[in-house]
């Protein structure tokens, strides 16, 4: 292999990795926090006082329980008895007790 082709075959390796590094962050952005949406024990984090995080609601829907969602859906998901998600902590479906 000539030096001309090692050199174009590892310029485009370190160019294919620059480009996979600049597209993370463009993905991580295109997600964020909805509250209310997640079964119990399906969150992703912040499940209130007294609770962890990931997997520690205990009630579905909890209100101040949130998911990683795609940026722009939280208040489009299907949910019952017509509950919306929100981008903030909510009071309803609380755990008692």
């Amino acid at each position: 292999m000539s030096n001309t082709t090692k050199t174009l075959a590892v310029a485009g390796a370190v160019a294919a990795a620059l480009a996979a590094t600049m597209t993370a962050p463009a993905q991580a952005q295109a997600k964020e926090k909805c509250y209310g949406v997640s079964l119990a024990g399906k969150n992703d984090c912040a499940a209130g006082p007294g609770t962890t995080c990931a997997g520690t609601s205990t009630v579905d829907y909890q209100g101040n329980a949130w998911t990683l969602v795609d940026a722009g859906t939280c208040a489009e998901i299907d949910l019952p008895d017509e509950r919306m998600g929100s981008l903030e902590p909510l009071e309803r479906d609380l755990p008692q007790g």
